[in-house]
């Protein structure tokens, strides 16, 4: 179901709740309103009715005289005023009064609802050539009871079109509403596919400004680290296809110029007069040459000995390998033993971050003393901190190179955190923080 259909029917239903408690209402203020007006005319005509015919002097008014002044009277057209004769017949007074068309009358349920019992008046009357007659009055509030009905619609008059224009505002803001969540969605479907150039316009509406900006600051976040993503595989790459050709020539110069070198002096030594003593030590040397080459290769691809002995040996071992190739660089490596109970994975990863850091601070920060922290908290949360005391350098320079873009996308795959703090002049300190699962 549609927002725009939710809300419509809350709303008509919210009206028709609205219309049936105003009835109510309606109803019950119109049934007292008319209650009063008739209890008033009775009340009224019964005084003056005393005042007209006092008991002691019951021959002082003409009744045929006062009796059509007293029914012309406005307060007397809710009432029903009939003489009754001593011979029993009954005569109708209705001068004056204003009595509703039929046409005006309403309905026979509204009047049922209004109407309530009322009681008769009667007074016993001489008239001045000596006969008794009766005076009736019964409540008639069929005029009251129409204008309670027109007011009763004049009042739903209003609240039905006050519910219509209610009904067509709200619309016409929704569907300026649901104009700018179009434009909305539509930005995010040509987002969903790729295109981040996609800008959403600004809105009049506060709120959905707010959204259009927010997205608009995601597009461009999301660009960006597409663009970087993007770079770093192409530099991961250039990296591979820079290690292959290394390799390679690593491979030609060394292995394959040393194994030239040992097939000659083994067809060498087939020579009655060869010194074989002297071919065996070149052939000695070579081939510890060799196994110093395969080593520096191999610990190039991968540390063997992070599989064989773990990650605190391998740092270990990485600590001691650049201290001696940069002996003004004081290193300084503190970290737990419970780091080799760690998976393979994480153990890789760490290792590479800290060689990339390592080879950062000894060719690029100049520094005199790093210090290398890595333990594992209570809460189950590796942690690593790196700091030097080297030349620093701006944030803003430091996020556009590729080794911060792979440390950082390594420490993202293993679902944790990257802090670096750097100033010129001061150093720089990196800090993450990995959830061990």
């Amino acid at each position: 179901m549609s927002l725009r259909l939710q809300i419509n029917i809350r709303i008509i239903l919210t009206s028709i709740a609205i219309l049936v408690l105003g009835s109510s209402v309606a109803i019950w203020q119109a049934r007292s309103a008319v209650s009063k007006e008739i209890d008033s005319s009775l009340n009224l005509a019964a005084q003056l009715i005393k005042l007209n015919f006092p008991q002691s002097q019951p021959n002082a008014v003409d009744v045929s005289a006062w009796l059509p002044r007293f029914v012309s009277l406005e307060q007397t057209r809710h009432l029903k005023i009939q003489l009754k004769e001593p011979t029993g017949q009954v005569v109708k007074f209705t001068a004056g009064q204003n009595r509703a068309s039929d046409t005006d009358v309403p309905p026979q349920w509204f009047i049922n609802l209004v109407s309530a019992e009322y009681p008769d008046v009667e007074q016993q009357l001489a008239t001045t050539d000596g006969k008794q007659i009766t005076l009736m009055i019964q409540a008639d509030p069929i005029d009251e009871i129409t204008e309670a009905w027109h007011e009763s619609c004049s009042f739903f008059t209003s609240l039905l079109a006050l519910t219509l224009v209610t009904f067509l505002a709200v619309n016409l803001v929704f569907n300026k509403a649901f104009k700018a969540i179009a434009l909305i969605v539509d930005g995010l479907k040509a987002i969903e596919q790729g295109d981040y150039q996609q800008k959403l316009p600004e809105f009049s509406t506060q709120e959905y400004d707010d959204i259009a900006k927010t997205i608009n600051h995601m597009t461009a976040v999301l660009a960006t680290a597409h663009q970087e993503n993007r770079a770093l595989a192409l530099h991961s790459l250039e990296i591979q296809e820079d290690e292959r050709q290394h390799l390679s020539q690593e491979l030609h110069d060394e292995l394959g110029q040393s194994l030239t070198a040992i097939k000659v002096m083994a067809v060498t030594a087939k020579n009655p007069k060869a010194d074989t003593a002297q071919i065996t030590d070149a052939i000695i040397a070579i081939c510890d040459h060799l196994i110093t080459v395969v080593r520096s290769m191999m610990r190039n691809l991968h540390p063997l000995v992070l599989t064989e002995l773990g990650l605190k040996a391998t740092l270990e071992d990485l600590v001691n390998h650049w201290s001696n190739r940069s002996p003004t660089l004081l290193l300084k490596l503190n970290c737990s033993n419970d780091v080799d109970e760690m998976g393979q994975k994480i153990t890789i990863q760490i290792y590479r971050i800290v060689q990339e850091c390592v080879t950062n601070i000894v060719r690029h920060a100049e520094a005199t003393q790093a210090t290398i922290n890595l333990d594992i908290t209570t809460g189950k949360l590796l942690r690593l901190q790196i700091s030097d005391n080297g030349c620093g350098c701006e944030l803003d320079t430091l996020k556009s190179g590729f080794g911060l873009l792979g440390m950082r996308e390594r420490i993202n795959s293993l679902g944790g955190t990257l802090a670096i703090k750097t100033q010129p002049g001061q150093g720089m300190g990196i800090t993450a923080n990995i959830p061990l699962k």
